[in-house]
Formats: structure tokens, C-alpha cells, sequence
């Protein structure tokens, strides 16, 4: 429990000595924990960077096979785009997040500060939905990168059967959807619990502006 929950917790447990805090002095408080939650947020954002680069770079120089692949998905332009695409939104996020903290930390004005929080609250929000459209979209390309590069997945494609293209499809949607609810659910335990700690910060804030 922190400082700001200890107060409050005195404070409607009826001992008048805490019920000389004012405003002025809660909005501290508020102001501290919520440039802290952004902070971190920040980090989170650059460690994340860091795995995705070292997912994408280790096995490049790992693994022979890996490599070619790698290098012959890289000349289709699609592909090239969109990897290219998804770091420039990660870098996009780690920047917003930092000018959020930025301003979070030099803001003296509550409504300025409900202002920068619902600002990074967005920010997280499409960040989140750009990463599962991502994963939705990755999967059914994959598969049809290899439909084109690879001559033996492409003929075992041809002589599918009926009920067997189905099974394939059934596959796909099944695989998507797991890859999509494992990482709602990793970002749902990373940003999601301090994105709440955020929010309450916002709705304690909304009462003082009363």
C-alpha cells in the first residue's frame, strides 16, 4: 500500500489529525506516482525493443537456415515494409512515452496533468491494437510467403483436398487466435496493471478538480 492509500485510508477512518490535508497537498501525491507509473512505462517500452531486436538478430546468426529464409523474406517488399513499419512504431511509442513523462513531471496544473494522463492512455491503447493487428495479419502472410518460396509447401498446398484446405484454414484461424490472446494477455499484465494504477490516479484527480 502506498502513501497516497495509507493517507486515505487514515483519512476515512474518522482520526481528525488527517483531516487537515488539503488538496494541495494530495495533488503531490497524485503528481509523484503518476510521473513514476510513466516512467516505468518508458522502460518497459525500451526492454521490449531490446527482446524483439535480440529475437530478431540471435537467430539470424545462429541459425544457417533461419538466416536464408530471413534474408529471402526480406525481398519481398510486403514483408520488408511491414518489419520495417513495426519498429518505427515501437520507436514512435518509446518516444510518445518519454515526451508523456516528460510532461507529466513538469505539469503544476491538475487538470494538466488528467490532460497528459488520458494522452498516455490513448498512446497505450492503439499501441496494444497496432501489436495484435500485427500478429492477426503475420500469420496467414507467413504462411503465404512460403506458399511462394517454398516449392514443396507450395505442391503439398495444390494436392490438398477439399476437407484438407479446411482443416488448414481451421488451423490458422486456431493458431491466430492463441498468438493474439497470449499477447492481450502479456500486455494486459504488463501495461494493463500499471495502465490501472494510471487511471485511478486520473479518477482521483477528477474528484479534486470538483
Amino acid at each position: 500500500m502506498d502513501e497516497l492509500d495509507l493517507l486515505k485510508k487514515d483519512w476515512n477512518s474518522g482520526n481528525t489529525e488527517f483531516k487537515s490535508y488539503s488538496d494541495s497537498d494530495i495533488y503531490p501525491m497524485l503528481h509523484k506516482k503518476s510521473s513514476s507509473i510513466v516512467k516505468t512505462l518508458f522502460y518497459i517500452s525500451i526492454a521490449e525493443l531490446a527482446f524483439w531486436l535480440l529475437a530478431g538478430i540471435l537467430p539470424y546468426f545462429l541459425s544457417s537456415n533461419f538466416k536464408e529464409k530471413l534474408e529471402t523474406s526480406y525481398e519481398n517488399p510486403l514483408f520488408l515494409g511491414l518489419s520495417i513499419l513495426s519498429y518505427i512504431v515501437i520507436l514512435l511509442f518509446i518516444y510518445l512515452l518519454f515526451k508523456s513523462y516528460k510532461a507529466i513531471s513538469s505539469t503544476d496544473s491538475a487538470k494538466k496533468l488528467m490532460e497528459n494522463i488520458l494522452k498516455t492512455r490513448k498512446v497505450i491503447k492503439y499501441y496494444v491494437i497496432f501489436n495484435l493487428a500485427m500478429i492477426f495479419l503475420s500469420i496467414p502472410l507467413s504462411l503465404y510467403f512460403e506458399y511462394n518460396e517454398n516449392p514443396e509447401f507450395h505442391q503439398q498446398i495444390i494436392e490438398f483436398s477439399t476437407n484438407q484446405m479446411l482443416v488448414l484454414y481451421g488451423f490458422i484461424i486456431l493458431v491466430a487466435g492463441i498468438f493474439l490472446i497470449l499477447l492481450w494477455l502479456f500486455y494486459r499484465l504488463i501495461y494493463g496493471v500499471l495502465l490501472k494504477r494510471l487511471n485511478r490516479n486520473y479518477d482521483e484527480l477528477k474528484k479534486l478538480e470538483v
